[in-house]
């Protein structure tokens, strides 16, 4: 029987990519499911796929992260829904690369309110409920583009702020250990999804690119590790990761979650 068969967990940026493949793989497991995105349309043809393939709970939310109204309404419904949550996993993201001094504001304060801003107040929303069941895990998807110094061109803005994610991230496990509360950053190498898809030149060879299956298997990893164990971070990334080449073009387009 799964170690992870009937736990409740919360993922955002859940209705494709990443956070869809993370969402099928604890269904597999007998997890229920939060899943919160912002297209009510996907999000419930997402919900309903799972529930019906896997044979667990799953609701879908509608939630944009960088609005903390929608925040609440998600831990809300997830409460009543489960009465108890097991880990919240902080996936939502959005990607925006130009050459700083050509970067449109709104990109800014998109990437600060929804790769940051989101992910710190959702945990915040939800981590008394962790305190007062003395466990809980938060795994927050981080970038393997932090582990470049300095970070890659044209990504400054959104690796710096998944660079102050990730020093969070460490903080919070500190403070929260004692709790018996986990907090683990996952640190990909670029995924072959529907957001690098756009990336038309990212690499000669797309089979330098990863799928979704490390990330799966990392998360998985994380919720079943001993009780004692906290994996702080885990770096899976590409054999050859083009993060470390200036490749990756200015101005793409990029599918929102």
């Amino acid at each position: 029987m799964s170690e992870l068969k009937g736990k409740n967990v919360i993922i955002t940026g859940a209705s494709r990519g990443i956070g869809r493949a993370i969402a099928e793989s604890l269904a597999r497991e007998g997890v229920n499911l939060a899943i919160a995105a912002r297209g009510k349309e996907a999000l419930d043809k997402t919900a309903q796929e799972i529930s019906l393939k896997y044979k667990v709970r799953v609701i879908g939310v509608p939630c944009d992260v960088s609005k903390q109204a929608d925040l609440e309404n998600l831990v809300s419904v997830s409460l009543k829904e489960f009465k108890k949550i097991d880990a919240l996993i902080n996936n939502a993201g959005v990607s925006s690369q130009y050459p700083f001094h050509e970067q449109p504001l709104e990109d800014i304060e998109k990437l600060m309110y929804t790769n940051f801003f989101g992910y710190v107040m959702l945990t915040r929303l939800l981590i008394n409920h962790f305190v007062e069941n003395k466990g809980g895990a938060v795994i927050n998807m981080v970038s393997g583009s932090t582990m470049v110094d300095p970070p890659p061109r044209n990504f400054i803005v959104y690796t710096s702020l998944k660079w102050a994610l990730r020093k969070w991230g460490k903080g919070l496990f500190w403070e929260m250990r004692d709790h018996g509360i986990k907090v683990t950053s996952l640190l990909p190498g670029v995924t072959d999804t529907e957001l690098t898809g756009k990336l038309k030149d990212i690499s000669g060879d797309r089979s330098r690119l990863m799928t979704t299956e490390a990330i799966e298997n990392a998360v998985k990893f994380a919720l079943t590790v001993p009780a004692n164990v906290c994996p702080l971070e885990i770096s899976v990334i590409n054999q050859q990761t083009p993060w470390t080449k200036p490749i990756i073009p200015l101005k793409q387009n990029h599918p929102e979650k």
